[in-house]
This record gives C-alpha cells, structure tokens and sequence, in this order.
C-alpha cells in the first residue's frame, strides 16, 4: 500500500481513505452518507464531484470538517443532549414519528427532533436558522426545549490531488498519494461562530420554556481554539439554567481494520454562564496590549 502523506484526508465516506475492502468501495460508488441515510453534501463549489471527505489531520491530530460526521451512530449526540437536559429514559423521535404516534392517540412523553432532515427547521427571520430544537412533549403539550448547535470546522484551501490519489487507488494500490494542501479555518471562531453563538444563546436565555439554556456539540480539537479566545479556566456551572451554555466536545475514536468505521467518542463536558462566556470574547482571554497596537503601528509606518 502507498504511503500516507503528514496532511492528510483522515476519512471518505465514513471509511479509512485507503481502504480497499468491498463495502468502503461500494461507499464511493454511492456517494452516500453512512452518518445521515442521505446523500453526502461534501462537493466541490458547482457540485460537480462529491468528495465524501468526513475529517482530515491538522497538527499532527485528526479533525472532523463535516458535522454530519458527528451524528454517527443514529444521531447519538441528541440522545446525549435529551438525556442531560431532559433525564435520562425519554425517546428521542423525529418529526414524522412523533406525528404517527400522536395520530394513533399515543399521549405519552418524548423529545422530539426539529432539525435537518426532521420536520421544520425552526428559523427567526430570513437570517437566524437553529440547528436543532428537542422539543420535549406530553402528546400535544410543549413540556420545555433546548436548543442545540453543532459545528465542525471549515477548511482553507484544497484537499483535491489528496483525494484524486484515493480515487485512484484501486487501480494503482502502489501511487505515491498527494499531499492535502487544506488547512483550517480557524478565524472563523472568531469571526463567525463565537457572536452566533452568543445571538442565538441570547434568544433561548429568553425563553419562557427553556430551562436549561443552549447546548453547543462540536470536535474537541475545535474547542481548544475557542479556548484561546475565551481562556481554559472559565468558571463552571453545576447546575443547568437558561442562561448557562453547556459544550459537548467529541473526538473520533482508535483506528479499526479497514472495512469498519472509526467510532465518535465524548471527550468533554462543561456548563458555564453565557454572560461569561461573551465577556471573555469582549474581553479576550489573549487580546493584545496596547503597547502591541502602537508597535504594529510604528512598524506600518517604517
């Protein structure tokens, strides 16, 4: 087998990239996604090629860049969310199912899923969509709900000639593999996912049946680029209120023989006061002084 480059793709379509075996193949061919039972949305910009690309390294480490990669195992994530805010023994349904028990007369308790792929996604204005709401219901009776976001991690550049190599792979198991030339979004933690985090965190605080405030599920590598931002040592929160926001961080488990499927593994948990959480980004746990400003200043005019 060919040698794996340091950057690298670390998964396509939920297998290993460079595994052969009949049923990560037969992935390629359907271009589908094992995590969602719907098509893979990782193409390239005019749709023309469905990449299939679930994670990639980064430092040395392995890193989800597609969120769909981390509803593995039935969209366990949400359980795991119903299950902390709710307690533990609720089933958590889809939109459809709950609209068929609720047809047969069923008045029992469960969490319902409004989402992707699961009834309305529930949207305030043409700009702020929800990535989920879990609904907790007594038949027709809105118990309480939380709202849940879940990110990834955007790429820079290109991973193309990497995943050519791959494709390819079959039919020449001894090609040298391309190096990937991606890299990693990071500004976008700042620019883009900590203010819309704080917006929507806002909006749930002021929910009269939210009671345990916004839930944030994301890879654990991402995390620790947010902690640059806000700092390691935010004071934690026991118990939940609306306007706490509670990180689920996840990771992607050991290396398995090819033919499986590497498992999703929690990493983290914490609970802290979303008040806190927007100081620390005004504030900024690593903002630069203002002797830095002047000095970048004088350099400017050198």
């Amino acid at each position: 087998m060919a040698v794996r480059p340091r950057n690298d793709i670390v998964e396509i379509f939920g297998y290993a990239p460079d595994d052969l075996s009949p049923v990560a193949r037969q992935a390629w061919t359907n271009r589908h996604c094992i995590f969602t039972n719907a098509p893979c949305t990782k193409t390239n910009h005019d749709g023309s090629e469905v990449y299939g690309a679930c994670s990639v390294t980064s430092m040395g480490e392995d890193c989800v860049i597609c969120p769909n990669r981390l509803y593995a195992g039935n969209y366990q994530i949400l359980v795991d969310v119903a299950q902390d805010a709710f307690g533990a023994g609720l089933r958590v349904l889809t939109y459809n199912e709950y609209v068929r028990l609720r047809q047969a007369g069923d008045n029992g308790t469960y969490v319902v899923a409004l989402g992707q792929k699961s009834g309305k996604e529930v949207k305030l204005g043409r700009q702020l969509s929800m990535d989920w709401v879990l609904a907790k219901v007594q038949g027709r009776t809105l118990l309480g709900y939380v709202g849940v976001e879940v990110q990834s991690i955007d790429i820079t550049g290109n991973y193309r000639d990497n995943w050519a190599s791959y494709r390819d792979l079959p039919y020449d198991p001894t090609a040298p593999i391309h190096a990937s030339g991606h890299g990693m979004n990071w500004a976008n933690v700042h620019k883009r996912l900590i203010p819309q985090l704080i917006r929507k965190g806002l909006i749930y605080s002021r929910s009269n049946h939210v009671a345990s405030g916004l839930y944030f599920l994301l890879p654990e590598i991402v995390y620790r680029r947010f902690e640059l931002v806000i700092g390691s040592d935010i004071p934690l929160e026991r118990e939940k209120s609306p306007d706490n926001m509670t990180v689920f961080t996840y990771g992607l488990g050991p290396a398995v023989p090819y033919g499986s499927i590497r498992s999703l593994v929690p990493i983290r948990r914490l609970r802290f006061s979303l008040e806190e959480f927007s100081s620390r980004f005004v504030a900024g746990a690593n903002l630069p002084s203002g002797e830095d400003l002047d000095s970048a200043v004088l350099r400017g005019l050198n």
